[in-house]
């Protein structure tokens, strides 16, 4: 045993540079320093790990490159978390065992006091170069899933997930989108912005219905608490956007189910999809104050704006034309109603989702995880359990390429303070089953490929002696159509991609 130690010490690199790069090498291809001293089955074995390893990456970066949506799929579950953080630390522990052991076979037997602590720091940073990487790997992975059971809910009792069938068998998909505007110069949060996206799960065809916030006399579902404190036919004595206060005030009494986790967001949505007819499933609620950080994670949005829009309480404005809007703006783009009113206001925000959905890059996301990650945590609030996140990621990536309409539950074919609910109904119901039968008959796929190029004007276009009278007959003005978005004549649903440019 002493022959074969004073050999080895024999065949060791002479002098502590030659000790030191060998150490350095290793940290590069795990197992030369080994394999140079004599360790053959040693270095055999970790030289063979590490190429195992890098053609293991090799193959998931093949098979994730060019597919985003594959990778956030992953990226959301999180047993794929906890693996992933389990494997980035198992790797980096042994990785530095192994740079730490090829420096002790490499030394050099005299080493003098300047020799050893250069020695030690020089491994130190070869290990920390390895390390780095690992906890980088360990924090992504940590923020993820604790964003994810921060936001998201956890399974409904009365509808088990199945991965199979996500959806339950159901056609289509209604989530209700909320904007809350609170802020510490008034008390609570108004619900100033509120869309209903009824999404076909297998098209990706949309149809975004706003609701004004000025909405009076909503009904609420039969025996509810809501119902018996504002019976029909007058129903709330306030606006719409009032709704989640006066629940969140005291939820106990009035919440239709007082355990969830927003009562009031959970009433609101029932509320909601009551009053129009519609089955709501989940909600999203965003809190205006921290939108902007949302926007500026995902690197801003392209707008095109019609007419100058003031914002602000120092006289900024937002200029006509192409822009390219950081959340700052962004926030003001859909909040502003300076030389304008709620329903244009609306339109502007149905426009911010198409524009969001369709601009939104996977790349920038997930440059901007932790900031993205930190920004959804502050802002928004959903009843989404997490095991329907992969599935909504898929869904969200069909529905860019579907088929988006809008329906404005404004004046004229609404009066917002004597809102005729059975009429509304119809309309909401009208507009769904328009889009239904037409992917039945086969019209979507020829919609989509006749779609209107957007114009430089965000203003619908209907027929003057359609459509154009009403809108003469309800606002007195010559212009036979309106011109901004918000504002709807007619039934019908109409595109996104015509009003929105």
């Amino acid at each position: 045993m002493a022959e074969q130690r004073d050999e080895e010490i024999q065949d060791r690199p002479r002098g502590m540079g030659r000790a030191l790069l060998w150490t350095a090498g290793s940290t590069l291809v795990p197992g030369i320093a080994h394999l140079r001293n004599g360790h053959r089955v040693a270095g055999a074995v970790i030289l063979s790990g590490y190429l195992l390893l890098v053609g293991a990456a090799v193959v998931g970066v093949l098979l994730l490159s060019g597919d985003l949506a594959r990778s956030a799929r992953i990226a959301v579950q999180g047993r794929w978390l906890f693996t992933a953080a389990a494997i980035a630390f198992a790797i980096a522990v042994l990785w530095m065992t192994v740079i730490v052991h090829s420096y002790v076979i490499t030394r050099p037997s005299r080493r003098g006091v300047g020799g050893r602590m250069l020695a030690g720091i020089v491994v130190v940073a070869l290990c920390a170069v390895v390390a780095l990487p690992a906890a980088a790997i360990m924090r992504t992975s940590y923020t993820a899933y604790d964003t994810l059971s921060s936001v998201f809910g956890a399974e409904h009792p009365d509808e088990p997930h199945d991965e199979n069938d996500p959806w339950a068998g159901r056609d289509r998909i209604n989530v209700l989108l909320l904007g809350g505007d609170s802020g510490d110069n008034r008390y609570g949060m108004r619900t100033d912005s509120m869309m209903v996206a009824s999404i076909d799960v297998e098209h990706g065809d949309m149809v975004l219905i706003g609701l004004p916030r000025n909405l009076e006399n909503v009904p609420f579902p039969e025996g509810s608490a809501l119902a018996e404190l504002y019976p029909a036919p007058d129903g709330f004595d306030n606006l719409l956007n009032e709704v989640y206060q006066t629940v969140a005030d005291d939820p106990a009494a009035l919440a239709v189910n007082p355990s969830a986790p927003d009562p009031a967001a959970d009433t609101l949505k029932r509320t909601i999809g009551y009053a129009i007819g519609l089955d709501m499933d989940y909600y999203a609620l965003v809190d205006m104050r921290g939108f902007q950080d949302l926007i500026d994670a995902i690197g801003g949005v392209d707008v095109y704006i019609d007419e100058p829009i003031p914002y602000g309480l120092e006289g900024d404005v937002l200029e006509p034309g192409h822009q390219h809007l950081d959340g700052y703006e962004a926030l003001w783009y859909g909040r502003s109603r300076v030389n304008s009113d709620d329903y244009t206001r609306m339109g502007r925000q149905g426009c911010l989702v198409k524009y969001v959905a369709e601009q939104a890059d996977p790349t920038t996301i997930l440059a901007s995880f932790q900031e993205l990650a930190g920004a959804t945590k502050r802002t928004l609030r959903t009843d989404i359990p997490q095991s329907k996140v992969p599935h909504f990621l898929d869904l969200a990536e069909t529905v860019t390429e579907g088929a988006m309409e809008t329906l404005q539950l404004s004046p004229p074919q609404v009066d917002t303070a004597y809102p005729d609910w059975e009429e509304i109904r119809g309309l909401v119901d009208g507009a769904v089953r328009e889009q239904e039968e037409a992917q039945t008959s086969g019209d979507a796929e020829e919609d989509r490929a006749n779609a209107v190029e957007p114009s430089p004007s965000p203003g619908v276009q209907p027929s003057p002696s359609a459509q154009g009278t009403e809108w003469q007959r309800y606002t007195g003005q010559a212009d036979p159509s309106p011109t901004t978005p918000g504002r709807q004549v007619g039934d019908e649903a109409t595109s996104l991609d015509s009003i929105c440019p």
